[in-house]
């Protein structure tokens, strides 16, 4: 079966990856159903994982690649690569003041609640674009043959944006239930903001496969992202738990299953 996956086109691997990321959204969302709030220590512990996840594919499947490229291109790599990392991490700074801001004006007691609806789903929407680019990058990559891009490593990478999207989805689903939408409105918009990241993927594959010479950039520019969601979200969030200790565990443990899969199976 993954021989069959690795035989098609980068874009459409891409694709398919990320409908796995959407739908772990919308696996999320889908908890409106069933629970009213979900068991705290189970959310955290998916969280660290995600977050070793994200951080070794930072380096293994994104940073280390893009060294590579940039050498073989003969470019300046340290530079190419830290603008790429830095405007990764900026793209996502101004993410968060827009969701910020959204968020206040949805919090505002004068708006309406398809307003707060409104808000709440493009906010979460906008921070999903970078990570499904981010997906996309990493497939686009497979079609160079680098040292440390590999399969694996890209779908391991889907894995670990789509275990933090699980949070995401009921982190709509669940406000909107609350402010009085049916269980099913609910989670319709909760999966709602995971769909972008398909399309987003397709972009950033298209990106890497038309414009060989971006490659470097986009790939350090998708680390920057991925490293700016793990210090500014997961690790500070899963490390509100109790067991800030065994979080720590489950973040080693993310870390070293995708260096396995980077370094062994490579």
């Amino acid at each position: 079966m993954l021989d069959s996956f690795n035989d098609l086109p980068r874009v459409l691997q891409a694709f398919i990856a990320c409908l796995f990321t959407w739908s772990i959204t919308a696996l999320g969302a889908s908890i409106v159903f069933f629970f009213k709030k979900v068991n705290k220590t189970l959310m955290d512990a998916l969280l660290g994982f995600a977050a070793g996840v994200m951080i070794a594919a930072s380096f293994f499947s994104l940073i280390s690649p893009a060294i590579e490229m940039a050498n073989e291109l003969n470019m300046t790599s340290w530079i190419v690569i830290s603008l790429g990392f830095l405007s990764g991490g900026v793209l996502l700074f101004t993410g968060d003041k827009v969701y910020d801001y959204l968020d206040k004006k949805r919090k505002d007691e004068n708006s309406s609640k398809a307003k707060r609806c409104f808000m709440l789903i493009s906010s979460i929407t906008l921070h999903n674009i970078p990570e499904g680019m981010a997906v996309g990058v990493a497939f686009g990559s497979l079609a160079y043959s680098l040292t440390g891009s590999t399969l694996a490593s890209a779908l391991t990478l889907a894995l670990g944006i789509g275990l933090q999207n699980f949070p995401e989805g009921s982190a709509v689903s669940l406000p909107l239930r609350r402010e009085g939408y049916t269980r099913g409105k609910a989670f319709f918009y909760g999966q709602l903001s995971g769909i972008v990241e398909p399309i987003a993927a397709v972009i950033g594959a298209l990106l890497v496969l038309k414009i060989q010479l971006i490659l470097p950039f986009l790939l350090s520019f998708a680390a920057g992202a991925m490293i700016y969601v793990v210090v500014e979200e997961l690790i500070p969030e899963s490390q509100t738990n109790k067991k800030k200790d065994l979080m720590a565990l489950f973040t080693i443990l993310g870390f070293m299953v995708m260096m396995i899969l980077d370094v062994a199976l490579g």
